[in-house]
């Protein structure tokens, strides 16, 4: 849990992600799209990934059925694809980029 939150911590926009994952390309797609570089660990590649998707099973709690994608912003967790895409249908995801320097116009 410490490392996924130090992980967290690093960056403005962290996302963890499983390379194969197609709603994990959506929400690297929609960053990118917003012109924000996200931080992205694909845990399928890295080596203690699996501990690392279990961290972020038990941090996103049972609401959330899949661990990734999990999305991070100012090092605080906003959620999965569902929680992303609605915050940015609701126009709250822009100005959340903003305060924690992933955009700056």
């Amino acid at each position: 849990m410490e490392k996924v939150e130090r992980l967290a911590a690093e960056n403005a926009v962290v996302v963890f992600s499983q390379s194969g994952c197609c709603m994990c390309h959506v929400v690297k797609r929609l960053f990118c799209s917003l012109g924000v570089g996200p931080t992205v660990y694909e845990l399928d590649e890295q080596s203690g990934g699996s501990d690392l998707e279990n961290a972020l099973l038990r941090l996103v709690g049972p609401a959330e059925s899949q661990a990734v994608p999990a999305v991070f912003v100012g090092g605080k967790l906003l959620g999965g694809l569902d929680r992303v895409m609605a915050a940015h249908i609701s126009g709250t995801l822009v100005p959340q980029l903003k305060e924690a320097g992933a955009l700056w116009l």
